[in-house]
């Protein structure tokens, strides 16, 4: 009997040695779906991060694009400013040089108003006032009586000396005295001009006449001091533009 028990106990405990040995084959296959599980969450995070880059890349290609149009309409649009400007600055010269010709050729002066001051936008409530400004301008401009137009703008002011017209009157004298080569009065009908009336809008003008004056004249340094006012105070007008091109000759 106890060889057959000894056999029997045997057997048994060879069974239960096979029954245990599987647990580490499934330890390893749940550490192995834990690691696919890894890998695939990974996966997902890397193509999550490549949408992000490409859509990021398509929208800075689209800034890029606006960009370069914003740049393009720019370019073109300074380009014809700068054309409008050269345009103005032909005229101005040109109508300067008219003006000029019409003092020593008074039968063939131009009808071009370039110089007259604008009056549009204030007037005098003395009509006694307007009518005498008037008839000093329409000396000028319309019966190219350049001589008797000094005396009438002299005794405007005298008159007036308060009208809104004081800063046309001085420039109106300025420029008529500078056609007849009397630089000096000339200066200093524009530095009235230019120092009592910062809100003219001929004051511009009237600087970049004062100092063309003054450059004539020999005074070098006031020439460069008015000049260069002129171009920080009024940068984007064409007196600016021409008082630029006189400081670099």
């Amino acid at each position: 009997m106890k060889p057959k028990i000894i056999l029997a106990a045997m057997i048994l405990s060879g069974s239960t040695q096979l029954m245990a040995a599987p647990a580490p084959v499934s330890e390893a296959a749940s550490s192995q779906s834990s690691i696919e599980k890894r890998l695939a969450s990974l996966e997902n995070m890397m193509q999550s991060r490549n949408l992000l880059q490409l859509e990021l890349q398509q929208q800075l290609n689209l800034l890029q694009d606006e960009v370069s149009q914003i740049r393009g309409v720019t370019e073109e649009q300074s380009y014809k400013l700068e054309k409008v400007l050269q345009r103005q600055r032909e005229l101005y010269q040109e109508i300067e040089n008219r003006v000029s010709q019409a003092y020593t050729q008074p039968t063939t002066a131009p009808t071009t108003d370039y110089t007259q001051p604008s009056d549009a936008q204030t007037y005098s409530n003395d009509l006694s006032e307007n009518e005498a400004y008037e008839r000093a301008v329409a000396l000028i401009m319309k019966d190219k009586r350049y001589d008797q137009a000094i005396p009438e703008f002299q005794t405007f002011l005298t008159t007036y000396p308060n009208s809104v017209y004081a800063s046309n009157a001085h420039y109106w004298l300025g420029q008529l005295l500078t056609i007849k080569n009397e630089g000096v009065k000339a200066s200093e009908h524009f530095k009235v001009v230019v120092n009592e009336f910062p809100n003219s809008n001929k004051r511009p003008d009237a600087m970049l006449k004062l100092g063309s004056l003054l450059q004539d004249q020999g005074l070098t340094a006031e020439a460069q001091k008015i000049l260069s006012d002129l171009i920080n105070q009024y940068p984007s007008t064409t007196a600016a533009k021409l008082a630029t091109d006189r400081l670099g000759n």
